[in-house]
């Protein structure tokens, strides 16, 4: 990674834990007091209690803060958030959805992995599209029969979404959805069924060469120290 990425990645997580803390100074409802719902314990640290406030905010009234709060999530990258990420994926809005998922594809737990696969059948053709992709960067094969259930989705976004994921996962039991794949009506996704089983391999080894030396000796076994004198044993005068 370059020293700008890392320098950007920081940049972000900070803001990130920026707009968790004035989440808790804007909204009286995420004040940390004996009776609010986000309470700092004694070992816990300031991140935590910011990474709480943000799994707070994703129960906001408003729908740009829910937003803002899932964002701030995956920037973030904490476990912690994992299971406030998960209910937000039945959040009444789409764009709160989108990203929740986001924000689990970057924490990359496993656990989110059946909460993602419900979004398969989501009304919004891009939350479906985006929780197959999700599902590839997961890399849980569990997602593998989820994701053949829907390859033949109406949307032609989600189905190349869909065959990349499955060949991200790279299990054979895929190939059949694949193969019928490369006769899909839209262009890229025959594109992206290919690229996905040339990812899988086939489920094939390649087949050995004819000859152990591409290019054999005309001679089987040459000698390899050829004496030019045809008498090999010379009479001394």
């Amino acid at each position: 990674m370059s020293p700008v990425t890392v320098f950007i990645r920081t940049l972000l997580k900070t803001s990130a834990l920026f707009i968790g803390f004035t989440t808790v100074m804007l909204h009286p409802s995420l004040e940390w007091t004996s009776g609010s719902q986000v309470k700092v314990t004694a070992g816990q640290s300031p991140h935590e209690g910011a990474v709480d406030a943000l799994v707070a905010a994703l129960k906001d009234s408003d729908a740009g803060v829910r937003r803002q709060a899932a964002a701030a999530l995956g920037e973030i990258g904490n476990a912690r958030a994992v299971t406030g990420l998960m209910e937000a994926l039945k959040d009444s809005d789409a764009d709160v959805r989108g990203h929740a998922l986001s924000a689990l594809a970057e924490i990359g737990d496993p656990r989110a992995g059946t909460s993602i696969a419900g979004l398969l059948k989501d009304a919004t053709p891009s939350i479906r599209a985006r929780a197959a992709a999700a599902l590839g960067e997961l890399g849980d094969r569990a997602a593998v029969e989820p994701l053949m259930a829907v390859v033949h989705d109406a949307n032609a976004d989600v189905r190349r979404h869909v065959v990349s994921a499955l060949g991200e996962l790279a299990d054979e039991r895929a190939l059949p959805a694949l193969t019928a794949a490369m006769k899909d009506e839209d262009v890229s996704v025959r594109r992206a069924a290919i690229q996905a089983i040339a990812e899988i391999g086939g489920g094939n080894a390649p087949n050995p060469h004819p000859h152990p030396h591409p290019h054999p000796h005309p001679h089987p076994n040459p000698n390899p120290n050829p004496n030019p004198n045809p008498n090999p044993n010379p009479r001394l005068p």
